[in-house]
């Protein structure tokens, strides 16, 4: 059973509140009786109970994280960002992760404003954020991560989207590849959304077409259905590039390529994915991506976070939107 602090005070022979200055108020209590009541919490093993502290001064020292994909190691990067800028404020960052669910992320929006979070991080799952503007209005500071908010009722910290994608298919082709497909989805997921109409846009200006290959989540178990897909089609009617719309799901395209030993990569079709996560590098034809500085949006989030908490909402909101870069490797350029 826990001990109280009426037990560490009767032990200590002060009242209740000598404990409570002793404990957030040292100063004010005389040397001898803080050793007196420092021995008696030592003697009765007692441990603060801090959430109750907090919810009663209506405030809290923890911070929500929602993540739009825990598998991802692109979010475990900005969840890393996030926590570091945290701790270094006195900050504990609970993380929840929505595996793209509009319904789980809804449960973990109820949880986290149950413990009174002092914030909320989120990767939106989808376009509807009412539930978040609810929460905002009621007084807790939300900043979407990411994505860039559409309205100037929340702050923001993204990349650029639209550029990644056109970046990614006017790499593939000025390499000469006429036949690109892009691989992604669903597209209710707004990066999605933009990384595709970048490719597009890019597509166009190239003069060539652009084959939109939807998948149902952003994994590589699906990367490596659409990969098995394509070589059940004749060797004509296949892209000769394709742009995934995350790194996991190129790196299915390449399982399933390599796997089967009958595409080339690049020689017969050219990768390309996003994020650049540890795994790219390390690929067995290592990848193409676009890099997004990941840690670096956790931390920018941090800091838009604390400002709303310390200034209140009446601030004028910020969006910081990095510039995405792509980082070329032999799996679009055999010799890179």
């Amino acid at each position: 059973m826990a001990v109280s602090v009426r037990e560490v005070a009767a032990l200590a022979g002060v009242s209740l509140g000598t404990v409570s200055n002793v404990l957030n108020r040292p100063d004010k209590v005389a040397p001898t009786t803080v050793d007196r009541v420092q021995s008696a919490i030592a003697t009765l093993g007692f441990v603060r109970n801090d959430s109750a502290r907090q919810l009663r001064a209506g405030r809290s020292s923890t911070v929500g994280l929602i993540v739009l994909d825990g598998g991802n190691p692109f979010f475990t990067d900005v969840a890393r960002g996030a926590e570091d800028a945290a701790m270094d404020k006195g900050l504990a960052v609970l993380i929840g992760n929505s595996d793209e669910s509009t319904d789980r992320e809804r449960t973990y929006v109820d949880l986290f404003e149950e413990r009174r979070v002092a914030g909320l991080l989120i990767s939106p799952a989808g376009d509807d954020l009412s539930r978040l503007a609810r929460l905002r209005d009621q007084g807790t500071a939300v900043v979407l991560v990411d994505r860039r908010a559409d309205d100037e009722h929340f702050a923001s910290v993204s990349v650029d989207d639209v550029a990644g994608g056109r970046i990614a298919v006017e790499h593939l082709a000025a390499t000469g590849r006429t036949r690109i497909a892009f691989v992604g989805g669903p597209s209710s997921i707004r990066q999605v959304a933009d990384r595709h109409a970048g490719a597009l846009s890019a597509a166009r200006a190239a003069g060539i077409g652009l084959e939109v290959l939807p998948t149902a989540s952003l994994s590589v178990l699906e990367g490596r259905r659409v990969g098995e897909a394509l070589q059940a089609r004749p060797r004509a009617e296949r892209p000769d590039a394709v742009f995934a719309a995350n790194d996991l799901l190129a790196v299915g395209l390449e399982q399933a390529f390599i796997m089967r030993g009958t595409i080339a990569v690049p020689e017969e079709i050219a990768i390309v994915g996003y994020d650049d996560i540890a795994f790219a590098e390390a690929a067995v034809v290592p990848l193409t991506s676009v890099r997004q500085p990941a840690q670096d949006l956790g931390r920018q989030a941090i800091e838009l976070l604390t400002k709303q908490v310390e200034l209140g909402q009446d601030i004028d909101l910020e969006h910081v939107e990095f510039t995405p870069e792509l980082v070329v490797r032999q799996s679009s350029v055999a010799d890179a």
